[in-house]
């Protein structure tokens, strides 16, 4: 089959090669998907740069953990009539070495969700890591229904997911953004308000947004740089989702604070996911598939061939949308 891989750790354009290598076979509990797109997340990039030194001792990696296509075989103990059937992929390379870049990937069937005919396979590689990490930022705490959340980072892959959820599910939401194009992109999602997170009376703005209160959660996308600004807009028993920290990967916490308004702290992955936590996730995004709730941003749309270019794509800064490669 053809893929992409790599066999050492760097850049993109240097460590990434494509061409034809063995078709896996499918396994007990597995299914053989026939990939149509594949979606290249930030983790997918910081793996290949190195951030997990020893993930090639087994050999080779084809990267992605997201994608898209139609399953050909099932494996032992499988129901055959999944055979034909259109799924959307996510933790396809986690603890293993073979992701979606490729065109043909067997995976436990639990990771292979049924994606409608209406939906194409290229939001089908948006889903695994933004969608359910998304998901899990928004409801891990409860119902959010007449709650105040504030989503930083409104625009962004997750951020804009985390918009729809929480603004679906009944949540006043106060979105963070900095350019015109930005804030249409949180209020097409559902945010209430939207507030300039770089402007100096962000604290205020947010606050008066909620009528004078403070939010009951935030939804993170900075928290080492944001911390102390979600301290201070967050009520008493309030909660902090967070699902990256990049410019500051070691924050220093502000214990004493923190402490004194009781506020919980909730690190979200999707591979650590718990796998009921993982179940709802799939099960909420199908039936918004199915009504076609969900609003889904593409960056870019790329073939195989450019796995490198959409690698850097996803490393620069401002890029909104998800990055998919068209395999077929």
């Amino acid at each position: 089959m053809l893929a992409a891989w790599f066999e050492t750790f760097g850049p993109a354009t240097e460590v990434l090669t494509i061409g034809d290598t063995d078709t896996p076979s499918v396994g007990p509990g597995e299914v053989l998907v026939r990939l149509h797109t594949s979606g290249i997340n930030p983790s997918d990039v910081k793996k290949r740069a190195g951030a997990f030194p020893d993930l090639l001792n087994g050999g080779f990696v084809i990267p992605n953990s997201d994608g898209a296509g139609i399953i050909e075989a099932v494996g032992e103990g499988m129901d055959r009539n999944r055979i034909g059937e259109r799924v959307w992929i996510y933790q396809a390379q986690y603890a293993r070495r073979f992701g979606t870049a490729a065109e043909y990937v067997a995976i436990d069937s639990a990771r292979a969700a049924t994606l409608p005919d209406a939906v194409g396979f290229d939001i089908g590689a948006c889903l695994g890591i933004p969608a359910m990490t998304a998901h899990r930022c928004v409801f891990a705490d409860g119902e959010v229904s007449g709650q105040t959340i504030l989503i930083t980072g409104g625009a962004g892959r997750v951020g804009n997911y985390a918009v729809q959820w929480a603004s679906m599910s009944g949540a006043t939401v106060i979105a963070t953004a900095s350019n015109d194009d930005d804030v249409a992109a949180c209020k097409q999602a559902g945010a209430e308000f939207v507030v300039n997170h770089r402007g100096d009376d962000f604290i205020a703005a947010v606050i008066a947004a909620n009528s004078g209160a403070p939010v009951d959660r935030v939804i993170e996308v900075e928290f080492g740089v944001n911390l102390p600004t979600s301290v201070e807009v967050l009520r008493t028993g309030g909660t902090i989702a967070t699902y990256s920290s990049n410019l500051d990967k070691e924050p220093k916490l502000p214990f004493l604070k923190m402490m004194y308004k009781d506020i919980t702290l909730r690190f979200v992955i999707v591979y650590a996911m718990p796998e009921v936590a993982k179940e709802h996730a799939v099960s909420d995004i199908a039936a918004a598939l199915a009504e076609d709730r969900l609003q889904h941003r593409i960056a870019a749309a790329l073939p195989l061939a450019d796995i490198a270019t959409g690698n850097e794509t996803i490393e620069q800064d401002g890029v909104r949308g998800a990055v998919v490669l068209n395999i077929d």
